[in-house]
């Protein structure tokens, strides 16, 4: 069916323009549209009668169009028309030619934009009562003989560096970024450009103004050039700026890369629509290398949001063509939201695999009790805790600061680390970049049970990914590093599971066989990151929660329980990463494992999942880029799953053990015990499966004990477990009735041959304790994919509630969290 008629039809007006205009957002809708290469955006607007506004930053033949807000009802009517007509040619078959002049072959892709909205915040560490106190009874930290002959070489005369323990840690020796090394090896920074992505830089600052670069900087709050802070609280920028950028010179500290330059890029300081953030992460990216995001959705152990298809385009486009096709660099700070119980597999930006994700560490080297865990987390970097905080820059022409901390302060330094490693070798790629991050971070407080070993010899926590940064090893390592082959990748088809979750201590399973034949006709060969994007409709989101196991015994707690998490709706489409897998062999049995860890009235199933394996191609020649994300299409092939129910002993439960020197608790969903590969291997798993034989699902890898369920070598008649233990109650009733019948009959008979009445026998029914009732597996319950709720009017459960508290760095069920106690009862953005 060609469309070219159809926006004539439906009377739209507004004259095309090519020149950008003033958004109107009172009386205007807005548009992105991604449009063919051979066509252009005059011509599209021409058709369509709307408004042409200009390019979407670096993106490619995306554009936005406008239009009056009472005209775009039948605007989006049309394109939903589109969208439609696309997907039926594609589905019959119908070559969709390039070029061609129907309007669903010009028009790729489109999205009506939503007002502009305020859900990003800075990730400052959480105020504590005490802090400024502890921080004042600090013990004078004089520079040893050590760190006076580094400045003295170096020429380093800040007066504030004595104070950057970060870089130079006198006090607790070797907790610090081992940075000193590289600088009198040559590795400054030079050469490199930052660009703060934030609430402002102070470029008249005279600690950052000689390295400050302004071509890659820009205001997309104001709409101008020049990203200077306007706000009371427009700091935040500038101190991570310092953090990465301050100049040698006398006034306040040194960054961390000291001869680089920084660029600042304002979005934070007022609400901004998906258009500025894709412009805003792409922007000037064959100038700027590395960005710097200390932001995210809220970290209140509620929020879970992630950025827009038009944003996750853009960060593939960084990666894809930024720095002549290298990849842009996009580093993330973890969050601060652990003592809500929150985790940064929530979060859309952190989880990404195009995202460096930055945890915290204190100067003592413990955990900082604020700082999120999660398997996306890559490294760790010092930041504020045990009584300090990072000592750096801020607004003001002389001005420092001694309290910057949080994951906000963590991320910075491990992007001023990275742009050590880019001075001395400029082509590392940004999986490149990864990789070496991987490779030389070094494993903290080995000894909190929160690490596992993996098959490569690495070790990994969710508490610190792989380690705390080492500027020194990172450095040293990309001065040879073997540069990566291109990106390969192996995707899964859909796997319907469509199944109701247990609750309590059992968990559902699932699970997806690769092979080598898999990997060899994806071209792929060392395993890098591992995502699983899942449907579950639940009447209760945080009660679930998800983790996969590799064919070698690793676990990935994808997702946990979060006790603020309240909404009525469980994942949809959500996408989970880890990057716990690391280097392990790809072939083999991927299980995942979703638990409802509460026994109570919220109840759910287990919709379907994607599997996807990234990492590094085997032929790099041949290997073509990924494509760029698109929203979900529900028209995709599907294949039944693999289906099972185990169940799971829960380890004794164990009090979480506290800073003495932190403020803060130590969350609950951080607790060590992490069972080694080989103590897994050597646990059994019990499962009673339906469809399948009971050897075929069991999996040496799996952490569960066995319960009493059937044994596995009855039949299953292909039915659920509860309509397998009724179908054998109900024989075994039958037999025993026929048996007592037949023992009735012998003793009648019995007794007419006897004369004596003493002979007689008295018979009693005996009530069998042990008699099931029957369970149904809920047929007839209509379930569709999309996140929608469960419809179930269960009561509440005679069952003890389940708690999880195991010997773990993650449980199930969270307990003791802190309410939050935001008057709104949610927060939309924070700044870490």
């Amino acid at each position: 069916m060609r469309l070219a008629g159809i926006a004539l039809a439906i009377g739209l007006a507004g004259a095309a323009s090519s020149n950008p205009h003033p958004r109107s957002l009172e009386s205007r809708e807005f548009f992105a549209l991604h449009i063919d290469a051979a066509s252009s955006p005059d011509h599209v607007a021409r058709t369509l009668g709307a408004r042409y506004e200009g390019q979407i930053g670096q993106l490619d033949d995306h554009y936005t169009f406008s239009l009056p807000r009472d005209q775009s009802q039948d605007f989006a009517a049309l394109l939903d028309s589109i969208k439609t007509n696309r997907k039926l040619r594609r589905r019959s078959g119908e070559n969709i030619a390039s070029g061609a002049d129907s309007l669903d072959s010009i028009i790729l892709w489109s999205e009506k934009l939503a007002a502009p909205r305020q859900r990003l915040h800075k990730r400052a560490p959480p105020p504590t009562d005490d802090f400024a106190r502890r921080l004042n009874a600090v013990p004078d930290k004089s520079p040893s003989a050590l760190q006076k002959d580094v400045a003295s070489t170096l020429g380093i005369t800040d007066p504030i560096f004595k104070d950057q323990w970060h870089l130079f840690n006198p006090s607790q020796p070797g907790h610090d970024l081992n940075v000193t090394g590289a600088w009198l090896e040559g590795a400054t920074g030079k050469g490199i450009v930052t660009a703060i992505v934030d609430d402002g830089l102070d470029f008249d600052s005279y600690d950052l103004k000689p390295n400050y670069f302004a071509e890659g900087s820009y205001d997309f709050n104001e709409n101008g050039p020049e990203p200077r802070p306007l706000l009371d609280d427009d700091r935040h920028g500038t101190r991570c700026s310092g953090e990465i950028g301050a100049a040698k010179n006398d006034v306040c500290g040194v960054g961390v890369a000291y001869d680089s330059k920084v660029a600042g890029i304002r979005i934070l300081s007022k609400p901004i629509d998906d258009v500025d953030e894709a412009k805003a992460i792409n922007y000037e990216f064959q100038k700027n290398d590395i960005y710097s995001c200390s932001w995210g959705p809220m970290d209140d152990g509620k929020t879970m949001d992630a950025p827009g298809v038009l944003i996750k385009r853009a960060m593939v486009n960084g990666v894809q063509k930024g720095r002549d096709g290298k990849g842009s660099i996009f580093v993330f700070a973890a969050g601060n939201g652990a003592q809500y119980g929150d985790n940064c597999n929530f979060d859309g930006y952190t989880n990404s695999i195009y995202s460096i994700t930055v945890g915290a560490i204190d100067r003592q080297g413990n955990h900082p009790s604020y700082s999120e865990s999660c398997s996306a987390q890559l490294v760790v970097a010092y930041s504020s805790g045990s009584g300090d905080a990072i000592h750096t820059t801020d607004v003001g022409h002389d001005r420092c600061y001694s309290n910057h901390g949080g994951t906000s302060a963590a991320g910075p330094l491990a992007a001023g680390t990275v742009a050590l490693a880019l001075s001395v070798r400029p082509e590392l790629t940004w999986r490149d970049i990864q990789y070496l991050m991987v490779e030389t971070a070094v494993p903290v407080s080995e000894d909190d049970g929160s690490w596992q070993t993996l098959p490569s010899g690495r070790k990994f926590s969710h508490d610190w990914g792989f380690g705390k940064v080492d500027a020194y090893s990172l450095v040293k390592q990309a001065r040879t590093w073997e540069l990566v082959k291109p990106q390969a990748w192996l995707t899964s088809p859909w796997l319907r599971v469509h199944h109701e979750i247990p609750q309590g201590s059992q968990g559902l399973i699932s699970k997806f066989n690769v092979t080598a034949d898999q990997l060899k006709s994806s071209n792929f060969d060392r395993l890098e990151h591992v995502t699983v994007t899942m449907n579950i409709n639940h009447s209760r989101r945080g009660d679930l929660s998800v983790e996969l196991r590799s064919p070698s015994g690793i676990i990935s707690h994808l997702s946990v329980a979060r006790q603020n998490d309240d909404a009525n709706i469980g994942y949809i489409d959500w996408t989970f990463m880890s990057v716990a897998h690391w280097g392990e062999p790809a072939v083999g049995e991927w299980t995942i494992v979703v638990k409802d860890t509460e026994v109570n009235g919220f109840t759910g199933d287990f919709v379907d999942w994607r599997f996807n394996l990234w990492g590094e191609a085997v032929d790099g020649a041949k290997q073509e880029l990924h494509p760029l994300p698109d929203e979900h299409d529900d028209d995709h092939p599907y294949e039944e799953a693999h289906v099972a129910t185990t169940t799971v002993q829960p380890a004794p439960s164990k009090t979480p053990v506290s800073n003495p020197d932190d403020h803060h608790d130590r969350p609950i969903n951080s607790k060590p015990g992490e069972p080694t590969p080989t103590q897994a291997a050597d646990e059994e798993l019990d499962v009673v499966n339906d469809g399948t034989n009971a050897s075929d699902t069991a999996s040496p890898t799996s952490t569960a004990v066995s319960d009493n369920y059937l044994s596995s070598y009855l039949p299953t008649f292909g039915a659920s477990k509860r309509t397998q233990v009724w179908i054998y109650a109900s024989l075994a009733m039958i037999i025993v009735f026929f048996i007592g019948l037949g023992v009735f009959f012998q003793l009648q008979r019995q007794k007419r041959r006897r004369t004596s009445p003493q002979d007689d026998y008295e018979f009693e029914m005996i009530d069998d304790e042990d008699e099931m009732h029957p369970m149904t597996g809920g047929g007839g319950r209509t379930q569709r994919r999309g996140g929608e709720l469960y419809n179930a009017f269960a009561g509440e459960s005679d069952e003890e509630m389940f708690s999880d508290e195991e010997e773990k760095p993650y449980h199930d069920g969270l307990t003791n969290i802190p309410e939050n106690d935001d008057e709104d009862g949610h927060l939309l953005s924070e700044k870490r």
